[in-house]
C-alpha cells in the first residue's frame, strides 16, 4: 500500500518521477559542484606550492655563495648585499632545466644552440676571498663564446700598455673584439701593447683573470658600458692544441675581496711568478744614457766618445751607455760596422778608462742582405710559412727579414752565443733587447714548438735576457714578471698629451705595474724628438722638445725607478743643465734608497713600487680617478706639472698627515689643494708623517 506524502509548498509532483529523486538531484549540484572546486581548488595550491617549491630549489640551486645565476649571465654580491660584478653571456643562454648542483660546484649541460659543458665552482681561499672558477665549453661546432662584463659604475684597471693610455680605463666607442696580444702600439696605435696579461682589476674590490688556455679576444662598448671577452678560432692567430678540436672554450677566475687593494695583493700572490732578484742597484741610482733620440742611426764612434765626454764635463753621472741603433753593417749581424766604427776595441778602452760601461741594441731580426740569413736559413733557426720548408719573411722598421724561432733549443743557442760573443770580446755591459712583439710573427706560421697563444712567443724572448738581467731591459713581457730585468715602456713621442706623451707616462707606469712588472724603465726624457711627431723647435737638422715639455718630463723621470736620457740637458742652455742635476741628485738621494728597499720586496710579495693612491685611500672615491699623481711605497707621494705654461696645479692629498717638500703640515686631510705653486724648477712631493 503506497504511503502518500504531503507536497512541500512550491514542490510539484511530476508523473513519472520520484519526488525524492527530484529534490536529492536539484539540491546535491552545488554541493557537488562546491566540493569539485574545492578539489580543484586543493590540487591548484598543491601544484602552486610544488611549483613554488621548485622555484625555490632552482633558485637555491642556481645560486653559490654570493653569486645568482640566470639563462642570460650571473651576477656577484659583496659581503653587503651590493652587486659588484655582473656578466653577460653574449653569445648563448643557457638551459636552466639542465643545470644542476652538487658540493660547490654549480653546473649546466645545455643551452639555447646544443650541449656544452658549463660550470661555476666555488672556492674560499681564505676567509676574506671568495673566488668562483667560471668555464663555458662548446661542445659542438661554433664560432665563438662571448660573454660581456658591466662596469657597474666602479673603475677598472689593468689589461695592456697601450698608445693611449688613461687611468683607470676609458671605455671609448665599439670595438670587435680582437685577438689579445703582444703588439707594438707605436707602429699599430689601436692595438694591444707590447705589455700586457689577461687581468683586470676594479675598485669595487673584484678580480677577474682570464685563463692561459683561451683564444682570447677582447673588445668593448661605450654604449653598453661592457667589456667584451671573447674565445673563438676562426679568424684568429689563436690555434687549438695539438690534437684538440678547433671548440672555443671561455674560462676565467672571478675573485671578490673586502678592498681593491687587498683583493689586487692577493691576485698578484696567487697568480703571478715573482722576479728571483733585484737587477742593478746602480741603474736605480744613476741616469742611464740612451745615443737613440740625439744622434738615431747616425750614431758613430766618434759621436759616442764626444757623447760620454760631454756627459762628464757637465758634471753628470751615469750607470752606463747605452748605444742604439745601426752600430752594425747590416740588421741580424753581431760586430761593429768598420766604417762608422774604425776602432771599436779602442772605443771601448777609452770609455771603459773614463768610467763609462756601454750596452747595446739588439732585436730578434734578420734582414735578408745581413751574411748571417743564409747562416740562419741552413740551421733552420727562423720562424717558418705553414709548410715549415721555407723561412717566414716579415717586414720591421728596418727592413725584411727573418724572425728568430725562440722555440727552437739551437735558434736561443745561436743568438745567445752571438751576444755572448760580442760582450766578451768588447767588455759590453749587457743589452737593450727591442721588440719581441708577437704581431713581427708572419700573419701565417710555422714554429718548432707549436704556438697556441702567439704571445708565448713573447714569453720565449723574455727569456733570452736571463743571462743579461743585471743591467738588461725589454719592452715587452707576457707572463714575465719573474724576468729581473727593466722593464722599459714602449717609445714616446715628443708631446705633452695622452697619446704616447707625458701625460701618458704615470698612467701607463701604473698599468704595468698592476700587471706585476715593477722594475720600470720610463723612455728617454723627452721624447723621441722625431720631426713630425714634437712640441718643439727645429733648425731643419735637429729637433728639440719643447724646452718646457723637456724640464716637466725630466722632473716627472726623477721620482720613477729609473732615469733614461737620451736628449741632454746642455741642449737647451745651463738653467737646464742645473736643474737636471738638480733633480738627478735628489732621485740618487732621495728617490732611489726607497725605490732599491721596495724592490726587495717585491721578490716576496709582487706590489708595485709605483704606487695609486688608492692603495692607501681604499674608500676614497676621489682616488680612483686620479691619473697625474702616484706614490712611491706607501708614503711619498708625487704630483707633477704636466700641462703646458703652468706654474701651479691642483694636488689631492688622501686622508693622513702630510709635508710638503717645501715643509707645510697638511692634518685635515683628505683636501684638494688648489693651484698649488709650483715652479718650472720644482715638482710638488710629499711625505706621511707618521
Amino acid at each position: 500500500m503506497y504511503q502518500i506524502v504531503p507536497v512541500a509548498p512550491g514542490e510539484q509532483q511530476t508523473a513519472g518521477g520520484s519526488p525524492m529523486k527530484k529534490k536529492l538531484s536539484h539540491e546535491g549540484r552545488p554541493m557537488v559542484l562546491a566540493g569539485l572546486l574545492g578539489c580543484v581548488l586543493v590540487l591548484a595550491a598543491v601544484v602552486s606550492w610544488c611549483y613554488y617549491s621548485a622555484s625555490l630549489h632552482k633558485a637555491q640551486l642556481l645560486k653559490a655563495e654570493l653569486l645568482d645565476l640566470n639563462k642570460d649571465g650571473f651576477i656577484i654580491h659583496n659581503m653587503t648585499g651590493a652587486v659588484v660584478f655582473s656578466m653577460t653571456f653574449r653569445s648563448g643562454t643557457l638551459d636552466l632545466d639542465s643545470c644542476s648542483k652538487e658540493g660547490n660546484i654549480l653546473s649546466c649541460t645545455q643551452s639555447d644552440s646544443g650541449k656544452l659543458n658549463f660550470f661555476i665552482q666555488t672556492v674560499r681561499p681564505k676567509d676574506t676571498v671568495i673566488c668562483y672558477r667560471v668555464r663555458w665549453e662548446e661542445l659542438q661546432s661554433k664560432r665563438s663564446v662571448e660573454h660581456a662584463m658591466a662596469y657597474n659604475d666602479s673603475h677598472w684597471y689593468g689589461g695592456a700598455e697601450t698608445a693611449t693610455q688613461y687611468w683607470p680605463i676609458r671605455i671609448q666607442g665599439e670595438k670587435e673584439p680582437e685577438p689579445f696580444i703582444t703588439s707594438d702600439v707605436y707602429s699599430n696605435r689601436d692595438a694591444f701593447g707590447g705589455i700586457l696579461e689577461r687581468y683586470w682589476l676594479s675598485s669595487n674590490a673584484t678580480a677577474i683573470k682570464i685563463n692561459d688556455s683561451v683564444p682570447f679576444h677582447l673588445g668593448w662598448s661605450e654604449k653598453d658600458r661592457t667589456l667584451r671577452f671573447q674565445a673563438r678560432y676562426q679568424d684568429s692567430p689563436f690555434k687549438p692544441a695539438e690534437g684538440q678540436q678547433a671548440l672555443p672554450e671561455l674560462s676565467y677566475r672571478v675573485c671578490v675581496g673586502l678592498d681593491v687593494t687587498s683583493i689586487h695583493k692577493y691576485m698578484v700572490r696567487r697568480y703571478f711568478p715573482k722576479p728571483s732578484k733585484v737587477p742593478s742597484p746602480e741603474v736605480f741610482k744613476q741616469p742611464l744614457w740612451s745615443t737613440w733620440a740625439l744622434h738615431k742611426t747616425a750614431v758613430t764612434q766618434d759621436k759616442l766618445l764626444q757623447y760620454a765626454s760631454d756627459i762628464t764635463e757637465h758634471g753628470f753621472t751615469c750607470s752606463h751607455l747605452e748605444l742604439d741603433d745601426r752600430y752594425t753593417s747590416d740588421y741580424g749581424e753581431f760586430d761593429f760596422d768598420p766604417q762608422k766604427f774604425p776602432n771599436a776595441s779602442g772605443m771601448f778602452d777609452k770609455l771603459r778608462e773614463d768610467g763609462f760601461q756601454v750596452s747595446l741594441w739588439t732585436h730578434p731580426f734578420i734582414n735578408y742582405d745581413s751574411i748571417n740569413f743564409g747562416v740562419a736559413v741552413e740551421k733552420g733557426l727562423f720562424v717558418r710559412e705553414p709548410s715549415g720548408e721555407l723561412p717566414a719573411l716579415v717586414r720591421w722598421w728596418n727592413g725584411i727579414g727573418g724572425i728568430l724561432d725562440f722555440t727552437n733549443p739551437e735558434a736561443r743557442e745561436w743568438y745567445s752565443s752571438q751576444l755572448h760573443m760580442i760582450k766578451t770580446r768588447y767588455g759590453v755591459t749587457s743589452f737593450k733587447f727591442d721588440a719581441g712583439e708577437s704581431s713581427y710573427l708572419p700573419r701565417q706560421f710555422n714554429t718548432m714548438v707549436p704556438l697556441s697563444d702567439p704571445s708565448t712567443f713573447t714569453r720565449h724572448y723574455t727569456e733570452m735576457v736571463i743571462p743579461f738581467s743585471e743591467r738588461a731591459e725589454l719592452r715587452v713581457g707576457y707572463q714575465s714578471q719573474d724576468i729581473s730585468c727593466f722593464f722599459r715602456i714602449i717609445d714616446r713621442d715628443s708631446v705633452w698629451g695622452y697619446e704616447l706623451g707625458l701625460k701618458s707616462i704615470i698612467p701607463t707606469v701604473l698599468t704595468i705595474s698592476i700587471l706585476g712588472y715593477q722594475f720600470v724603465l720610463p723612455d728617454m726624457i723627452g721624447g723621441n724628438a722625431y720631426p713630425n711627431r714634437t712640441t718643439g723647435t727645429s733648425d731643419g737638422k735637429n729637433v728639440l722638445p719643447d724646452r718646457e715639455l723637456y724640464i716637466r718630463w725630466l722632473e716627472l723621470s726623477a721620482f720613477m725607478p729609473a732615469m733614461q736620457f737620451s736628449i741632454p740637458p746642455w741642449a737647451y742652455d745651463n738653467e737646464v743643465v742645473q736643474i737636471a742635476q738638480k733633480f738627478t741628485e735628489l732621485h740618487k738621494t732621495l728617490v732611489a734608497p726607497r725605490v732599491l728597499e721596495l724592490a726587495g720586496e717585491v721578490l716576496d710579495t709582487g706590489d708595485p713600487i709605483i704606487r695609486p693612491l688608492w692603495w692607501i685611500a681604499i674608500n676614497d672615491e676621489a682616488a680612483y680617478k686620479i691619473d697625474s699623481q702616484f706614490l712611491i711605497g706607501d708614503d711619498l707621494m708625487v704630483a707633477p706639472v704636466l700641462e703646458p705654461g703652468k706654474q701651479e696645479r691642483d694636488i689631492y692629498l688622501p686622508a693622513g698627515r702630510w709635508r710638503s717638500y717645501k715643509g707645510e703640515h697638511f692634518d685635515k686631510c683628505p683636501m684638494y689643494l688648489t693651484d698649488y705653486p709650483v715652479d718650472l724648477d720644482e715638482i710638488a712631493f710629499f711625505t706621511w708623517v707618521h
